[in-house]
């Protein structure tokens, strides 16, 4: 007897469990006709947005709270700077009530410091922070 575990292959992995494409019923589109010129089509690079920039208005200005999001960036943060933020999320859970996870804290913290730069634009804590003053 081996002492070799027995592991699944990448065939048995990554195996098709949806219905294959036959079974899918496709409904016919019409084509319509366009009439673009070469020049009229802009050339999308990769990685450049490919829709509009979406502007927050004042009614949506909350950020995005538990939900999937699809964006990501990345942030280093220092041990003081993360002892920071794992300090607010403690109090805000000890002393408020809020069970809230340290992403949503800086959504938050984000979504108040633009709001505060449109509002007051030079004079903003953005702004004064970034020179220095």
């Amino acid at each position: 007897m081996t002492r070799r575990a027995s592991l699944p292959g990448a065939d048995e992995l990554f195996k098709q469990n949806s219905p294959a494409l036959s079974a899918v019923r496709e409904v016919p589109v019409e084509p319509t006709p366009a009439v673009t010129t070469p020049s009229a089509t802009p050339k999308a690079k990769k990685g450049v947005r490919s829709i509009p920039r979406r502007r927050v208005v004042s009614v949506d200005k909350s950020p995005s709270g538990r939900e999937r999001h699809d964006e990501k960036i990345t942030v280093y943060l220092s041990p003081d700077e993360l002892f920071d933020l794992d300090q607010a999320r403690l109090s805000l859970r000890g002393d408020l009530g809020l069970a809230v996870d340290r992403g949503r804290i800086v959504r938050e913290s984000i979504a108040v410091i633009i709001a505060d730069l449109e509002q007051k634009g030079d004079q903003s804590i953005l702004a004064r922070r970034l020179r220095g003053v």
